[in-house]
């Protein structure tokens, strides 16, 4: 019996730092407005932007909450120029600097009651294995920073990039794995590795995240502008292996197209093409890096968890008809109602003898033109492979 399954489980999607409609801001000031005051006033105002931070970080988290969104990325400035090296400060240099402390553990408190995965994401000026001594003490202060937020909030990922590779990658993947023996436990724990749309592969970087047990968070968009041996099957599977907790990736898509000259820069939202078919029943999070924030977070889940179907009617005049729904019980009350074909109006009543699923809406109708060009003992030979039909009506 041919019948209708429940929809599959969809991966968690995440929302990364900001929105695009929601009236939900977070908050930060340059270093020249922040220098240009009294110390005292500077670290006042800066307590204010963290509160003020705190509070958006719990709405934006309420949001995700409301709207099924699993994951949330936090600002890598969600406290503004914390490590800057003339406009730094510690928690306890700052006015009402515990309470901004307890108002982030109530954001973790939340995420953690409601679900919702958090993570960050240091700026591309954190990089480990620069030769530069000053760029990896700058780097690592950004890192330990991040995780003390982290620890606050409970977020288990602190993400960068691999870095440069100066000429030798192999030198540049050895002093990173030094480097990372620099950072804390705190910090050690949560970091996270993540190929890039220029320099470092999955293959690239999958022995040194194997090597010192670091997660790699496989960036799907990435890897295609930057390619190496592996299928996108083979580098999902092998990253996943990296994790000792539930592994998080990155989707985008271009903002030209793949034929574009430049696939590099995002797109607003993600086309459902490029998620990839194996991702789809696997327990992980996925990060969605798109221009329309919360807009194509929402509109990516509404498709994963559409489903698509191509049928095959039978007329009562014994004449074959093809379509394609993402609704099999209602469009067959659609054909009988005569609402839905011009071709199938004149030939009441129809049956449904076939029907298959596809991935998506854009898989569908490429199927369904194949499926029409069969000829109609090719089209019977379908309706007999897999007999009776059976329609859930709920």
């Amino acid at each position: 019996m041919n019948s209708v399954t429940p929809s599959p489980t969809v991966p968690r999607l995440g929302l990364c730092c900001t929105f695009s409609q929601q009236p939900i801001r977070f908050r930060t000031t340059t270093v020249k407005a922040n220098s240009g005051m009294k110390r005292e006033l500077a670290l006042a105002k800066l307590s204010e932007l963290c509160l003020a931070n705190a509070d958006a970080l719990l709405a934006a988290l309420h949001f995700c909450a409301t709207h099924g969104i699993g994951s949330f990325r936090i600002n890598s400035q969600i406290l503004p120029l914390k490590t800057h090296s003339a406009c730094g400060y510690s928690m306890n240099e700052l006015p009402r600097g515990e309470e901004i402390v307890e108002r982030f553990r109530a954001c973790g408190e939340f995420a953690k009651t409601s679900g919702i995965r958090t993570c960050l994401h240091p700026d591309q000026f954190v990089v480990l294995n620069s030769p530069r001594a000053d760029v990896v003490t700058s780097s690592v202060a950004e890192l330990e920073y991040q995780s003390e937020v982290a620890e606050w909030v409970g977020a288990d990922v602190v993400n960068i990039h691999g870095g440069g590779a100066y000429g030798n990658k192999a030198e540049s993947l050895n002093r990173l794995a030094m480097r990372v023996n620099r950072l804390s436990e705190r910090s050690r724990s949560r970091l996270t590795l993540e190929n890039d749309d220029t320099t470092y592969t999955p293959n690239d970087l999958l022995p040194l995240c194997q090597a010192e047990g670091i997660p790699l968070v496989y960036d799907v968009h990435h890897h295609r502008c930057n390619r190496d041996e592996l299928s996108v099957e083979e580098a999902t599977r092998r990253a996943v292996a990296t994790w000792n907790r539930e592994p998080l990736f990155h989707i985008s898509s271009p903002l030209e197209g793949w034929k574009g000259k430049n696939p590099k820069p995002h797109h607003d939202f993600i086309d459902i093409q490029d998620f990839p078919q194996c991702w789809r029943d696997l327990s992980l999070t996925v990060e969605v890096e798109a221009k329309a924030k919360e807009v194509a977070v929402l509109k990516l889940k509404r498709q994963l968890v559409e489903r698509w179907f191509v049928y095959i009617l039978r007329c009562v005049d014994g004449s074959l008809y093809t379509g394609i729904t993402n609704n099999l019980s209602r469009r067959l009350d659609q054909h009988n109602s005569g609402t839905a074909s011009r071709y199938t109006r004149g030939r009441l009543p129809v049956v449904m003898i076939y029907y298959e699923e596809q991935p998506d809406q854009g898989s569908a109708l490429r199927r369904e033109l194949d499926v029409k060009a069969m000829s109609r003992s090719a089209k019977e030979f379908l309706a007999q492979s897999t007999p009776g039909v059976s329609i859930d009506k709920g």
